[in-house]
């Protein structure tokens, strides 16, 4: 169910199963490994985040961020550091995001899971908290622009399957949600 309301963008919907699933993870936390616990937390936060609930997406990105004890999954790790800086993104914590980009930059390149799309991301973020605000759109044109032909190229396809960005910048630039975007994306693929 829930990697279903992922695929169809209806992430609003589908926070009515995270109560259950977070108890269930809880009631048996004993016969759950870390690494499954981590996943869900991830895919939890991604629907936090798709339907704009920033907050509760940080406080599911920091179970995650927090995990020193498996020592597993490094892509979560940074793809869960990635989101968890867009949502202090989407936010306004201008006071915080300078040093939040360069700690998650040091933190991706540390681990060598820096993709062309990720780089973006960065110049994009570090470019855009100089921007005035009626000045964004035009930068976030230009950044889907740079993005949106790598969606295709086979080395880069592990970025988008952890973090749909493509999305979250055409919600940005055609001012939409992202769960509206990602569901008519969902609902032209039907019709092919």
């Amino acid at each position: 169910k829930l990697n279903q309301h992922l695929m169809q963008g209806t992430f609003t919907a589908g926070l009515s199963i995270v109560p259950e699933i977070v108890e269930k993870l809880h009631e048996y936390a004993i016969f759950v490994d870390s690494h499954r616990i981590m996943v869900f937390n991830y895919k939890i936060a991604t629907l936090y985040f798709g339907s704009g609930k920033y907050d509760t997406a940080i406080d599911f990105l920091h179970k995650i961020i927090n995990d020193t004890q498996s020592g597993l999954r490094f892509d979560l790790q940074c793809y869960a550091r990635l989101m968890h800086l867009l949502c202090h993104y989407e936010l306004g914590n201008e006071e915080i995001l300078d040093s939040l980009i360069k700690s998650v930059y040091r933190f991706m390149a540390r681990m060598k899971n820096l993709t062309i799309v990720e780089e973006q991301i960065f110049i994009f973020l570090r470019h855009s908290t100089k921007v005035r605000p009626r000045e964004l759109k035009p930068e976030l044109k230009q950044f889907l622009e740079k993005i949106k032909h790598l969606e295709k190229n086979r080395f880069q396809t592990r970025s988008f399957a952890y973090l749909d960005i493509i999305s979250w910048v055409e919600s940005k630039v055609y001012e939409i949600p992202m769960e509206e975007v990602i569901y008519k994306k969902y609902m032209n693929s039907k019709h092919r």
